[in-house]
């Protein structure tokens, strides 16, 4: 029987996992000392208690370990009683097997670091007092340890018992007190990438709040330019000028659009998430609404995957997510940009290559997790806001400057939604 692996678990299924494995290997280091014991110095002791004090403590932990097969919460108190068990285990096995006189009394100090490792102070000196208190009654409370008949004295014994509890002690701190603090690590960075994560949606929210505001406020500016447009279209013109004039009443019509989506999109759910579509068609629709964006910059596209291909769930600020990356590689590669997907059951992967100048380190430190920007007019808040809009469906993005020429590379890594799941 095996309890979940602990890297899959919190920090209380962690603690308690590692509690029961430590208790296994105790168990059994026990019952070779008892072995031995027996059959090598054929020593007169409790066997039957001792016998009884094995099976209670295995059949403790067998209870546990089927206990962390559900993933209740683990709490200290679960953690701190576990610890009391052993701590009274320890105390039994040694009163029956002489108390101080044994060797082996320094392993009270076993639950007493764990305790002090990953409890708080109050759990913590509970178990401290209870090992105390143990280790006290074995003083005046425990069966005398029998002497050797014949084969080496018993201070060589003594000695050589000494020598083995040490490096039963040393290996366990070494082993559990060192995971457990890697979980405390862990748990720490856990603990910053929320707080990061806090921080960011903070922004996201002002921003989303001053572009609802916004939308509302460019649709009479945009109207204005848009009537205007439209008498310069209809007024004699060489055809340069009216060629310009199409392109400004296009960029119009466009911006109306972006707005009218901003508007619609505060507040509101998404209206199409019931309508998953293929991929390739998703990624040929968002890359045809950038062109009519930057007609002036040549972009590249490679799709690869089974056929026919996976489904995603079409979204208003995913769309808007490439066409800010798309932008960036833009900016820092006017004369073309390049833009790879690749998928499979579940993933799409994406990259968005340019042939800028690349991307400074300090600025690869802290792309997507604050506002920096390399651009005089830029706000820094394109990366964050894509960080933040993929993340939201379980994706990631990552930036890296390109090892095989000059240029950047915006890596997206988006999962794909079920057909059967999206309906």
């Amino acid at each position: 029987m095996t309890a979940p692996r602990p890297s899959s678990l919190d920090t209380g299924h962690r603690n308690l996992w590692r509690v029961v494995a430590l208790r296994w290997s105790a168990l059994a280091a026990l019952a070779v000392l008892l072995a031995v014991s027996h059959w090598q110095f054929a020593l007169a002791l409790p066997w039957s208690a001792l016998a009884v004090v094995v099976a209670v403590a295995a059949a403790i932990n067998v209870a546990t370990q089927l206990r962390l097969r559900h993933r209740h919460a683990v709490g200290e108190i679960e953690v701190a009683a576990q610890l009391l068990v052993d701590v009274a285990v320890l105390a039994t096995t040694l009163g029956l097997t002489g108390g101080w006189a044994n060797p082996f009394v320094s392993l009270f100090l076993l639950p007493v670091i764990i305790a002090a490792t990953v409890l708080s102070t109050g759990p913590a000196w509970a178990v401290t007092g209870a090992a105390f208190a143990g280790y006290s009654v074995i003083g005046f409370a425990a069966l005398p340890l029998p002497h050797l008949h014949g084969g080496p004295g018993d201070f060589d014994l003594h000695v050589l018992g000494m020598w083995v509890a040490f490096a039963l002690c040393a290996g366990a701190v070494a082993t559990v007190v060192t995971r457990m603090a890697r979980s405390l690590r862990a748990r720490d960075r856990a603990l910053a990438d929320a707080r990061e994560r806090a921080l960011r949606d903070a922004q996201v929210l002002a921003l989303a709040t001053l572009a609802a505001g916004a939308a509302h406020e460019l649709g009479t500016p945009l109207a204005t330019m848009a009537v205007v447009a439209g008498e310069l279209a209809a007024a004699p013109l060489d055809a340069d000028l009216r060629e310009d004039v199409a392109a400004l009443r296009a960029q119009i019509a466009e911006c109306r659009r972006i707005v009218d989506e901003m508007a619609a999109t505060a507040g509101a759910p998404r209206a199409d998430a019931a309508v998953p579509q293929p991929v390739d068609r998703y990624l040929d629709r968002a890359i045809r609404r950038w062109r009519a964006l930057r007609p002036a910059v040549d972009v590249t596209t490679h799709w690869a995957g089974e056929q026919p291909a996976p489904r995603i769930v079409p979204d208003r600020t995913l769309d808007q997510t490439l066409v800010s990356l798309l932008n960036n590689a833009a900016d820092a590669s006017p004369d073309g940009i390049e833009m790879h997907g690749s998928w499979r059951a579940g993933a799409l992967e994406l990259e968005i290559r340019d042939r800028g100048a690349g991307v400074a380190a300090d600025v690869l430190d802290v792309a997507g997790r604050a506002r920096i920007s390399t651009k005089p007019d830029g706000h820094g808040m394109g990366l964050l806001l894509a960080r933040a809009a993929v993340e939201r469906f379980g994706g990631h993005v990552e930036l890296a400057n390109r090892t095989d020429t000059r240029g950047a590379t915006t890596r997206i890594l988006l999962p794909l939604a079920r057909p059967d799941a999206a309906r």
